[in-house]
């Protein structure tokens, strides 16, 4: 989805945000989709993980609509041993967090944020400079023929 220079810039972004939260046990950047684009996050299955952001955006993002408080902006899960933390990042895709219990949740939600910005600004610029396919050329209809409809 992205090139592998801006590949390289989301990696180092997600490194920077681990080494800045020392409580932060992982970090991924994935498209909205759930395609891994960047990951950080030793003993933890990266696509597994960004398949199932990707439902529970699904699911968020229906929350806010059916109660009208506007677009999707993040998710917090909590379990037992930690946190699950999920931010809007651009248009295109998210980026999701994994935290120890003891992480200063504050801490947590401004880090993630800025860091959800900066990913979101390197994705979205990725996209707007890739090339665009070519439209597939329509077949040209003769004057007063039917239009074709294949079988």
């Amino acid at each position: 989805m992205v090139p592998e220079a801006e590949a390289q810039d989301l990696l180092a972004e997600l490194q920077r945000l681990r080494a800045r939260v020392p409580l932060l046990s992982g970090a991924l950047a994935a498209s909205t989709d759930g395609l891994v684009l960047a990951h950080d996050t030793p003993g933890v299955e990266a696509e597994g993980v960004a398949a199932l952001t990707a439902a529970a955006l699904g699911v968020a993002i229906r929350m806010t609509d059916a109660t009208g408080r506007g677009g999707f902006r993040e998710l917090l899960v909590r379990g037992e041993t930690g946190y699950i933390a999920t931010y809007a990042a651009g248009s295109q895709a998210v980026l999701t967090l994994l935290a120890e219990d003891r992480i200063n949740v504050g801490r947590l939600h401004l880090e993630g944020r800025r860091a959800g910005s900066r990913i979101g600004a390197l994705v979205d610029g990725a996209l707007e400079r890739a090339p665009q396919p070519a439209p597939v050329p329509r077949p040209q209809q003769q004057p007063g023929a039917l239009p074709h409809r294949p079988v």
